[in-house]
């Protein structure tokens, strides 16, 4: 799920253009404060890398992560710092904590570059294991 699409175009905007591996495609929010993108994963992962791609000058300046297993609340794991580029960020820092283990991941983006408050991620990965 995400908090928003661009002029509610799923077509053209929609989530699953982070996930398609296109160049061309991505996923890009409407207008607001606080943008997010969440993850239900059909089995218990444990995550180890967290990749995003976003669109310069539409990325965060903070992302909070935030996980839990199934039927319990979401619980802060870390905050990153992406830089306002397009190049492919990755983050191994961010799951250095114990409890990594998780059926769903919410990534909050609390600080937009962009005036308006919009998002734009071409490319979202979550690496790990399934267990």
């Amino acid at each position: 799920r995400v908090s928003s699409v661009l002029n509610r175009d799923v077509k053209q905007f929609g989530k699953k253009h982070m996930f398609d591996t296109s160049e061309e495609t991505c996923w890009n929010s409407d207008q607001g404060t606080c943008q997010w993108v969440t993850l239900d994963f059909p089995r218990t992962v444990k995550v180890s890398q967290l990749h995003i791609q976003f669109q310069g000058g539409f990325s965060s300046r903070l992302c909070t992560l935030e996980g839990c297993r199934a039927g319990e609340q979401l619980v802060k794991i870390s905050d990153l710092y992406p830089e306002d580029i397009n190049a492919m960020q990755i983050s191994f820092a961010a799951f250095q904590v114990e409890e990594t283990v998780l059926d769903k991941l919410k990534i909050t983006f609390e600080n937009s570059t962009d005036f308006f408050g919009r998002i734009v991620v071409y490319h979202l990965g979550v690496l790990g294991e399934r267990l």
